[in-house]
């Protein structure tokens, strides 16, 4: 580190950017004695000095950061109390130096602190090494995943047919190279995948491309031999991962080659690049553009690359949501049962035995945990598997297979896609809750209960008819909620009819659509302090942009277009009582509209999950007609789809 850094930032984040981090990168253990420490952390960011402590943190943590956070700190809520540089800039000494580790700090961040420190003489100096990694003891080892190919069945379109758009992009932008640093766009441009991030499938690496070359930078122990002629097949230079730093000076420099490209003749170009301010690519000094992101961490991530999802990537996304809306069904029957036994309680299918709240002793541990792992043994089980595919399966045996050879599971589950929040009564409160063995609740028949969970899904061997990533919510209540929660409920599930029934101009984007989701609440002098959908993907990240639906000025900039997909799940919160969200994933589609005003084009959303809400938590007199109509057809439709995936259920 520059010897004269007076504060030093230290980042779980990494070059790669992204909501969960590999374990090696996770929180530090180690404070620098004498020296202001600020950290990134999932929820906000932390900064520590001699005499303070302090958590920048958003809406979605302010209630969590209270009641878990020392006395020792001070929370501040972004959106209200100062900036994180602006507190700097404002507390520490005039001529300061905050050394900052490059790779895991934005362009856009850099630039406004830099802004924010000048005021003062204030500066930003480079780390010459990761402190961290220096003086972390027992720090978890780097893992060596395997990459796995993804097939083309799944990925519906060639490496090949993408690295060709891709240079079609950079060729209309006169770019000639691009950086992609977020490992959800580098595994789906390459058609790869791994298991180097939790619940993420995702590899560790970089990918540089320009108009002659493709590079894949990894660490090559994860490359099987089979996996390496197949990158080589495709045109793809596998290099390890702890260069992609010096090719990115060569790359300044026109200097970075192929290794099969010897006869290139780089151009006379300086090494040094110069980055314009907002801008989403860099310039050499004779102004040869190279795509960055100026949000991202290091380079640039092309987010555009997988937003939009192809005819074969919808498909299995859609499956694998018949799927785990079969899971989640027998899921909710299950609860029923359970409470039934426990309390006398009704949920979503059976009514109350009695009103006896007496506790059977074998079902004392029905608890936020219990359930959440018993959701997650349902999307793991053949049992929930439709007929129909079961049988398409037995059907396309091939002569001599038997049907003992067939392994139902685990081939297609692959894990959660994030980790399930299994909340009961204040607890649903906390919005991105975690339930803990040692702490969490038991369920009752007093509380509503909140789950949000997600799967992956990848059909492999002979189960070739799933593949994607998936994200449901709901709320329900075993016993008899109040008139105050029907009418929460009610206006949370308006709001996520009024979204999912949105009509709109091509090129609207989430920002505007954001509201249609608040009106109910708003009439009531309600909200919720979260934005209210995020992309999904197909097999890889349950959180994926750059699209988003959302109140954050960062939702203006990207539009929501045809074969997009996005969640949709508002909610409401009331701080040590209860929390509702209701969550499903919407796949974007032409409107059909009897007009076409400027010839824009009109889109609207078409439900993908199958889930039923419960009913009893719905006050009736708060709907109008059209919002009843909509709730019997989806009802009805969820019905149909889930009918031969449900036959073992209702049995």
């Amino acid at each position: 580190m520059n010897d004269d850094a007076t504060l030093l930032f230290l980042s779980t984040s990494q070059p790669h950017y992204g909501f969960y981090v590999p374990a090696f990168r996770g929180i530090f253990h180690y404070l620098g004695t004498g020296l202001y420490l600020l950290c990134v952390i999932n929820v906000g960011l932390a900064l520590i000095t001699m005499n303070e402590a302090l958590l920048w943190t958003d809406g979605r943590y302010f209630l969590q950061a209270a009641q878990e956070l020392s006395d020792q700190w001070k929370l501040m809520r972004m959106g209200g109390d100062s900036t994180v540089d602006v507190w700097m800039a404002d507390n520490l000494p005039k001529e300061a130096a905050v050394g900052i580790d490059l790779w895991c700090v934005s362009v856009d961040t850099a630039q406004k602190w830099e802004y924010a420190f000048c005021k003062k003489q204030q500066k930003l100096v480079q780390t010459s090494t990761n402190l961290v990694d220096k003086v972390w003891k027992n720090q978890p080892p780097v893992e060596i995943n395997p990459v796995n190919v993804h097939p083309l069945e799944f990925a519906g379109r060639s490496v090949a047919n993408k690295v060709k758009d891709l240079r079609e992009k950079l060729k209309q932008e006169e770019a000639r190279a691009i950086i992609i640093t977020a490992l959800d766009e580098v595994a789906w441009l390459y058609n790869v995948r791994g298991n180097n991030v939790s619940y993420y499938p995702v590899v560790h690496a970089f990918a540089i491309v320009t108009s002659l070359s493709a590079f894949f930078y990894v660490d090559e122990r994860k490359l099987s031999s089979e996996v390496n002629s197949y990158l080589k097949q495709n045109g793809i230079e596998v290099r390890d991962y702890a260069v992609v730093s010096s090719d990115v000076v060569l790359l300044a420099s026109n200097q970075l080659r192929s290794s099969s490209s010897a006869n290139e003749t780089p151009s006379d170009v300086p090494k040094d690049m110069e980055t314009e301010n907002g801008t989403s690519e860099a310039e050499d000094k004779n102004h040869n553009l190279i795509w960055i992101d100026s949000g991202s961490c290091c380079f640039a991530l092309y987010s555009k690359l997988n937003s939009d999802q192809n005819p074969v990537e919808l498909d299995g996304l859609k499956k694998a949501h018949i799927r785990d809306g079969a899971a989640v069904v027998q899921y909710l029957f299950w609860l029923d049962k359970q409470m039934q036994e426990i309390y006398g309680a009704s949920g979503y299918f059976m009514e109350a035995k009695s009103t006896n709240k007496k506790k059977h002793p074998e079902m004392m541990k029905l608890t936020e945990v219990s359930a959440s792992d018993k959701l997650e043994g349902f999307r793991a089980s053949k049992e929930v598997m439709p007929s129909s595919y079961k049988l398409k399966i037995l059907n396309d045996l091939k002569p001599g297979v038997s049907i003992k050879n067939i392994k139902w599971f685990p081939e297609h589950f692959r894990g959660l896609s994030f980790p399930t929040i299994s909340s009961v009564g204040p607890n649903a409160a906390i919005i991105h809750y975690e339930p803990d063995p040692k702490t969490g609740s038991e369920l009752d028949a007093d509380s509503i209960y909140l789950f949000d969970s997600g799967a992956q899904f990848l059909g492999v061997g002979l189960l070739k008819y799933l593949d994607g990533t998936t994200d449901i919510t709901r709320a329900v209540h075993f016993g008899k909620p109040t008139a105050h929660e029907k009418a929460c409920y009610t206006v949370v599930l308006k709001g996520h009819i009024a979204l999912g029934n949105a009509c709109f101009p091509n090129g609207t984007n989430g920002h505007a659509l954001d509201i249609l989701a608040r009106i109910p609440l708003w009439k009531d002098g309600l909200d919720y302090r979260h934005g209210t959908g995020h992309g999904i993907g197909s097999y890889l990240n349950v959180h994926e942009g750059p699209h988003l639906i959302s109140f954050r000025p960062h939702a203006r900039n990207v539009p929501i277009q045809t074969s997009m997909t996005v969640t949709d799940e508002p909610g409401y919160y009331e701080d040590g009582k209860f929390g509702i969200r209701l969550g499903n994933v919407l796949a974007v589609i032409e409107a059909g509209t009897k007009f076409n005003f400027g010839d824009k084009g009109y889109l609207s959303f078409e439900h993908i999950t199958w889930a039923p809400y419960q009913q009893k938590l719905i006050d009736l007199s708060l709907l109008m007609p059209e919002e009843v109509d909509w709730l019997n057809s989806y009802h009805s439709k969820c019905r149909d789809v889930l009918k031969k995936a449900t036959e073992l259920i209702c049995a």
